[in-house]
């Protein structure tokens, strides 16, 4: 029992590095800019003008981060990690309710809130993991 919390830990973990590492070069290369370097935000094609350039900086960053990821390969385990991920949620979502602090339910009301989101969020990228290529 251990040792397979130990592994989905492990994994979660690997997981959120890799994503985490993914954004990182998001930010950095979004940062980047080709051509001249006086040319302000506002140039004279507005802001619609680099949208083709902005298309395809997504387009590539997705790229990436598909690589990177091998949804494919590892499909089983990302289903794993967050149906266990799930569980963990509903259980932590118990136990807020059965220590709620009645002088201060606002909190307790608040945590509640943020768990059913983040169960949403695990639903959501359940369904991409499963319709993934």
């Amino acid at each position: 029992m251990n040792d397979d919390l130990l592994k989905i830990l492990v994994l979660l973990g690997v997981v959120f590095f890799i994503v985490g590492l993914g954004m990182n070069v998001l930010k950095q290369n979004m940062n980047k800019r080709e051509g001249l370097a006086n040319q302000t935000d506002s140039g004279t094609n507005g802001e619609a003008g680099n949208a083709a350039n902005f298309v395809a900086t997504i387009k590539a960053q997705t790229v990436l981060l598909q690589d990177s990821l091998l949804i494919s390969k590892y499909r089983t385990d990302y289903e794993t990690i967050i149906l266990n991920l799930d569980d963990y949620l509903n259980n932590t979502m118990l136990n807020t309710i059965l220590t709620i602090d009645y002088t201060k339910p606002d909190i307790a009301i608040a945590k509640l809130n943020s768990f059913n989101q983040a169960k949403q969020a695990l639903n959501s990228l359940m369904k991409y993991v499963d319709t993934s290529k």
